[in-house]
């Protein structure tokens, strides 16, 4: 009887195990509760296994139920993944994109394969919007964009994710802070001396990274939101702090910032993030997309991002 499975039955029962009921679900999929019901009391026929003990006031999953819930998952997945892929064979050019774009990677960059494309599709709209941290994913995950530039490593199912290119980040300060005569005349600056000093750090706007910190090494910190207000902070003085080297490079030049070399960042203060292109496996990428997608990777090829 396996065979008299539904795609149908498997949503349900996956809905009441992340809905944590059958009247949650019902409500999600639109569904009265007692089609819900019914459908997971067949399922359960079917295969011959009792999938939720319903003997408390809500339904638990039992040993079996917690077995098949990822094979089941898996096969939704495939299933969506398939429809999404057939579904853009069929489609046409997008209205519009949207793309969420970590700060870490060059907005210069970003911006050249966004003219290719707009060479190419002048009708297709852009939203882009600066997403630090776990936001691009978590966008993604919500469906807010369409694609993602992203330099945190998330691994999602849901997600596919292709590397794109090494981001360096530099720890810097004013040339007039404390730190900037230790920089330039002493050995590496220790972990203890950073720690005597305000570090400014950015902050995460999901909650993908709640209670985790990155790079962080002070336990006086202030908390801002982009890279530019974080520099403008570190440009007074206020601290010091870790900015992508393309950002910096100009100020390192003309010696308002001064490198921090501590080991705690390798060699000469520096650290090194992966980017990656992201998007929905279960939606595929339509003609403007995929365009600025080769377009930005051939930017990367080309030495656009190159090490400096």
């Amino acid at each position: 009887m396996l065979d008299a499975l539904t795609l149908d039955q498997m949503r349900m029962f996956v809905a009441v195990t992340e809905a944590g009921s059958f009247r949650a679900a019902s409500v999600q999929l639109a569904r009265v509760q007692s089609a819900v019901s019914h459908s997971i009391g067949s399922m359960e026929a079917q295969l011959g296994v009792t999938l939720f003990d319903r003997s408390g006031h809500r339904p638990v999953l039992t040993s079996e139920g917690q077995a098949l819930l990822a094979d089941i998952r898996a096969i939704l997945l495939k299933v969506d993944t398939m429809r999404a892929r057939a579904r853009g064979l069929g489609e046409g050019l997008e209205l519009g994109i949207s793309i969420a774009l970590d700060p870490q990677f060059p907005i210069e960059i970003a911006a050249q394969a966004l003219k290719t494309m707009q060479d190419a599709y002048p009708s297709v709209g852009v939203r882009l919007t600066i997403a630090p941290m776990g936001a691009p994913i978590a966008a993604l995950r919500e469906r807010r964009c369409t694609m993602a530039i992203m330099a945190l490593d998330m691994p999602d199912p849901m997600i596919e994710l292709e590397e794109l290119a090494f981001l360096w980040r530099v720890a810097v300060v004013a040339r007039h802070h404390p730190l900037a005569s230790r920089a330039v005349e002493g050995p590496a600056v220790t972990a203890a001396e950073l720690a005597d000093h305000v570090q400014i750090v950015g902050e995460d706007p999901s909650r993908l990274t709640e209670g985790r910190d990155f790079h962080v090494l002070s336990p006086r910190t202030w908390r801002v939101s982009d890279n530019d207000t974080k520099r403008v902070l570190i440009l007074s003085g206020i601290g010091w702090g870790n900015l992508p080297i393309w950002l910096v490079e100009r100020d390192l030049q003309e010696g308002r910032l001064v490198r921090v070399p501590t080991a705690e960042y390798g060699e000469h203060g520096e650290t090194v993030l992966r980017a990656y292109i992201a998007h929905r496996s279960d939606e595929p990428l339509g003609p403007a997309s995929r365009l600025f997608r080769r377009a930005l990777i051939d930017q990367v090829q080309h030495g656009k991002m190159a090490r400096p």
